[in-house]
C-alpha cells in the first residue's frame, strides 16, 4: 500500500502543529488535549523544524525534573528528520521507522510536509493488506 492511500484512509486530515519557541508545557498539553503521541514544530504548517513526542517529554522529565517544561521545544525536539513521500509503501516506511526506532514520519511533497502517519497507521494498512491477500487467496482455492 502506498503512503498516500494511507494519509486518505486516515479519519482526519491535516498535521498537529506547534510553533518553534513553544514552551515543553504548551507541548505537554497540546498532546495531551488531541490524544497524540507527536506533533511536528512548524513555523507555518508545510516546513518540518522537528518533531517531538511523548517519549521525548518523559526522557527530559527523568533527567531533569519539571524545570523542563518552562524551556523550548527546540531543546528537545529532535532535528534530524526522516521523511517519506506519498508515492513510498507501507513495507519501505515500516522499515525506516523500524530501523530510527520512531513512530511518526512527516510525509513531504518537495519541501512542504503534506501529511504525518504513524506506525500505527502503517501496521493498519498491513494489516489490510495482508487480509485482502487473504481473502483473495480463499477465493483462489474455493474457485471463485
Amino acid at each position: 500500500m502506498l503512503v498516500q492511500q494511507i494519509l486518505k484512509s486516515k479519519p482526519t486530515q491535516g498535521v498537529d502543529t506547534i510553533e518553534p519557541g513553544s514552551t515543553v508545557a504548551q507541548v505537554a498539553e497540546a498532546l495531551s488535549k488531541k490524544r497524540i503521541g507527536a506533533l511536528v514544530v512548524s513555523p507555518d504548517g508545510k516546513a518540518v523544524a522537528g518533531i517531538v513526542s511523548e517519549r521525548d517529554i518523559v526522557r527530559e522529565l527523568g533527567a531533569r525534573g519539571p524545570s523542563c517544561m518552562a524551556e523550548t521545544v527546540d531543546s528537545l525536539m529532535t532535528r534530524d528528520i526522516i521523511s517519506c513521500t506519498g508515492e513510498e509503501t507501507s513495507d519501505a516506511v515500516l522499515a525506516k521507522m523500524t530501523q530510527g526506532r520512531f513512530r511518526h514520519m512527516p510525509v513531504m511533497d518537495g519541501a512542504d510536509m503534506v501529511g504525518l502517519i504513524s506506525i500505527g497507521d502503517v501496521v493498519k494498512a498491513q494489516l489490510s493488506k495482508l487480509a485482502m491477500e487473504k481473502e483473495a487467496l480463499e477465493s483462489m482455492i474455493k474457485g471463485f
